[in-house]
């Protein structure tokens, strides 16, 4: 009941005005099985955008603190994070990634829509990064297809930094779902994890314009950080992910 009173009477209208919000491609995603949202991360916003434009729920991963922090202060951000649609996740300790892999799995199993940004972090430029191939054991664990979504615009509405958000229209392109059905039961095969993964990451580029940029966003934010200096421009782009990229749709 929180999720819709977010939806459609807090959030949602106020969205509409200001962003003039549209997508392409909506009839691409099932009506109510289980499937994996894998989006590009530009801004905070597309958590909020991409349920908004779409008639079934869609539920992230989101860090349990998140969740606990303690006071009145917490409760309310308890409440708002629940009513967009975040299930909380222990991303502490040397078993967090498996299990937050546990969680997506099961909701995948029970026909939830898993919202997963596969760049693991927003983009620090607004280029495509490599993707982390935990996207692609979730939908082999789970036996789903994956349905790439770009998202174009969101970081003019919120850019990086920024607190307050702007008035600039979002488009949401929803690709058609891949089906990764002929490597089932391999997950844990490292090799045809990475292949999965460059090919959503390869349609994610087509579906968005962006430039696909060979490193994780992690790693160069973290460099940033630190005081190194960007890549040189021979290094920041490359036309295509680079590992060789099969047609999932093919017979």
């Amino acid at each position: 009941m929180l999720y819709w009173w977010s939806k459609f009477v807090l959030l949602g209208p106020l969205m509409r005005l200001f962003c003039r919000p549209e997508v392409r491609g909506a009839e691409n995603v099932p009506a109510t099985a289980g499937a994996i949202l894998a989006s590009n991360h530009l801004a905070v916003a597309d958590s909020f955008f991409l349920p908004l434009m779409l008639p079934r729920r869609v539920t992230f991963l989101a860090k349990r603190e998140y969740f606990t922090e303690p006071g009145i202060r917490g409760w309310f951000k308890k409440q708002f994070f629940t009513g967009v649609g975040q299930v909380p996740v222990d991303r502490s300790g040397g078993s967090a990634a498996r299990a937050a892999m546990d969680t997506a799995v099961r909701l995948l199993n029970e026909g939830k829509l898993l919202g997963i940004y596969p760049e693991g972090t927003r983009s620090p430029d607004g280029r495509l990064y490599k993707g982390k191939t935990g996207v692609a054991r979730m939908a082999l664990e789970a036996g789903v297809p994956v349905i790439p979504v770009a998202m174009v615009g969101t970081d003019r509405v919120n850019p990086i930094g920024s607190k307050m958000w702007r008035p600039r229209k979002v488009r949401i392109v929803i690709g058609e779902p891949l089906d990764f059905s002929r490597y089932e039961g391999m997950a844990g095969d490292r090799f045809i994890e990475r292949s999965m993964t460059d090919e959503i990451m390869y349609s994610l580029m087509e579906l968005s314009g962006q430039t696909y940029v060979d490193l994780y966003a992690a790693s160069v934010k973290e460099k940033a950080a630190a005081g190194a200096p960007p890549p040189a421009p021979s290094q920041q782009g490359r036309a295509r992910p680079d590992a060789n990229v099969p047609d999932s749709r093919a017979s």
